[in-house]
């Protein structure tokens, strides 16, 4: 089993949050370099939390995948980072579940697309605990509910790996306000729809029961050993 502190932010400033991976992965890389002749496992970390509004763009996004004018961001605000996960442009917000596990893939396998398809596997483990059928999308990153004409995207995902170690994550839709989605071209997909669980069940979810059930499917997949710490 794999040690990995467990921490529930709330709702939190995406920046600081931002700011407080970059340590965190920092924290393990420099592990790595202490330990590589005897590799010791570091402590890694899991992070839940909700953020204010915001708009991220990838590093290889295309900025004008965001259809509001910046100068009105201000104005609604929203705030608005181009950051250096994979990926294109992407909202967060009151109401959605975002997860960033910062760990050593050195520890489990050295494969970011494997990594990817079992971030997937664990959101479709957890929406089926809500009586939603997730699925993939050949081509395409995410979660999306496929038995629809047009596919919707319940759950994004970005990352950045760093000598094997993870940041960023996933955002789920539990009971997130959808119509900031039509500020931009999520994930740059242009024929394609935005979802939640609470819009698929047609009612608010509670979201202690998501993160629980993220919770036992993370440590499933990834037989982690989790230690809560609710301090940042």
């Amino acid at each position: 089993m794999h040690p990995v502190v467990f921490k529930d932010l709330g709702l939190v400033d995406y920046k600081k949050t931002w700011d407080y991976q970059e340590a965190l992965l920092q924290q393990i890389v420099e592990h790595k370099k202490l330990n590589h002749a005897s590799p010791i496992e570091p402590t890694q970390y899991l992070l839940f939390c909700e953020h204010p509004a915001v708009f991220t763009l990838g590093k290889s996004g295309d900025k004008s995948h965001l259809l509001l004018a910046e100068n009105l961001l201000k104005e609604k605000k929203i705030d608005y980072y181009h950051i250096n996960r994979g990926g294109d442009i992407t909202f967060h917000g009151p109401g959605q579940i975002v997860v960033y596990p910062i760990i050593d893939l050195d520890w489990y396998f050295n494969d970011i697309h494997r990594y990817l398809r079992t971030l997937e596997e664990i959101v479709i483990d957890t929406i089926k605990s809500f009586g939603i059928e997730g699925d993939r999308v050949e081509g395409l990153t995410g979660v999306w509910i496929k038995e629809v004409k047009i596919p919707r995207k319940i759950c994004a995902m970005g990352v950045r790996c760093s000598r094997w170690v993870t940041m960023h994550g996933i955002a789920l839709n539990v009971n997130t306000d959808l119509s900031y989605y039509d500020y931009i071209v999520p994930c740059g997909i242009q024929d394609k729809g935005i979802t939640s669980i609470a819009k698929e069940r047609n009612q608010a979810v509670d979201m202690h029961k998501v993160k629980a059930e993220l919770l036992k499917n993370f440590e499933k997949h990834f037989e982690f050993n989790l230690i809560e710490n609710k301090s940042v």
